[in-house]
């Protein structure tokens, strides 16, 4: 099982944006390079997913909320 999310370095632009929406502060990027910090907890919200422009980033998992 994966703890965070997929991202592929070929198709990553380094633009930031999945940097600014995580909410946990779990994605940093270094130059041109985004990466998972292995010290934060990844939520799996899928906002990053949502907002890479490119669609670097992938969650191979269905993200289902139940109310109740």
């Amino acid at each position: 099982m994966l703890d965070k999310p997929l991202i592929d370095p070929a198709k990553c632009d380094g633009c930031g944006v999945c940097v600014s929406v995580c909410r946990q502060a779990a994605l940093s990027l270094t130059g041109k390079t985004v990466s998972f910090s292995a010290e934060t907890e990844c939520p799996w919200c899928g906002d990053c997913e949502a907002v890479c422009p490119s669609g670097a980033i992938s969650c191979p998992y269905e993200i289902i909320v139940s109310e109740g």
